[in-house]
């Protein structure tokens, strides 16, 4: 053989040679066992089959007019400030992530100008006839992913009503000339 392919195979060997050892030695110093108990479970709800078994019981929503007779409008702020990083809420202020949303309440859904909306929300506007009513936000904030399958919006919901009652309250405060708030005896009109 060449002593140039000799000391070729010689490098390769010695280079194996060292990965394993480091590799072998890096295991044993850095080794860990696997914990007893998980740090977190994550629990989903599983559908019932297609036509078999009884449908689980949908989550009770209480109407938001409910809600709004006790809601607070600088709780709703403070909670807001998860929404911040996507929508800035100043008269005339500029799009984020998301549209600005001064005037938000009874404004036609996806329709701040110059914001350009995804076509699941584009195609829940109803061509624009639909509004940002009180009942419409409370059941887009507790699940926005699942009240317009397909929206960009990534913000997973606000679960508790009174955070949501708070933010909706806020955010009403947000207008020139703010609309009315709903009866706390009229029935929620949007369906899930």
């Amino acid at each position: 053989m060449n002593s140039y392919v000799n000391m070729g195979v010689g490098a390769l060997l010695g280079t194996i040679f060292v990965l394993m050892s480091v590799s072998i030695a890096s295991e044993g110093i850095f080794h860990s066992e696997a914990p007893e108990k998980e740090g977190f479970a994550i629990v989903a709800q599983e559908a019932p089959a297609a036509g078999g078994g009884e449908a689980a019981p949908a989550a009770a929503v209480v109407p938001i007019a409910k809600l709004l007779a006790s809601a607070d409008a600088k709780a709703g702020e403070t909670v807001f400030k998860k929404c911040q990083s996507c929508h800035d809420v100043t008269k005339g202020g500029p799009n984020k992530v998301g549209p600005n949303l001064y005037g938000l309440v009874d404004r036609p859904i996806a329709s701040h100008e110059g914001f350009a909306y995804s076509s699941p929300m584009k195609d829940f506007s109803k061509g624009g006839s639909e509004k940002w009513t009180f009942d419409h936000l409370n059941h887009f904030l507790l699940a926005p992913k699942k009240q317009v399958p397909g929206t960009a919006m990534g913000f997973a919901g606000l679960p508790k009503e009174q955070d949501r009652a708070n933010v909706i309250l806020y955010l009403h405060t947000l207008a020139d000339a703010p609309v009315p708030l709903p009866d706390p005896n009229a029935p929620d009109t949007v369906t899930q």
